[in-house]
């Protein structure tokens, strides 16, 4: 499985990696190429995690700060 998903404010790539022993699901920030990837416990924990929690996350002025480093996988 492959998608892109986009909007105003970002664009990801969406794959599953099957590769390893276990489906690992990669999420890849298409503009600065920063990746993820996430095993099937980690995306059960968004299930019990709300909007309100992401917050931090996703603030554009958060993002701006000087402190705000992108961790890079591979």
């Amino acid at each position: 499985m492959n998608a892109i998903i986009k909007n105003e404010f970002a664009s990801v790539e969406i794959t599953i990696d099957e590769a390893a022993c276990n489906q690992m699901l990669k999420i890849r920030d298409l503009r600065s190429g920063s990746e993820v990837e996430l095993d099937a416990l980690e995306l059960e924990a968004f299930t019990r995690t709300s909007h309100r929690q992401f917050e931090t996350f996703v603030d554009p002025d958060r993002l701006k700060e000087s402190a705000y480093q992108p961790v890079r996988s591979k």
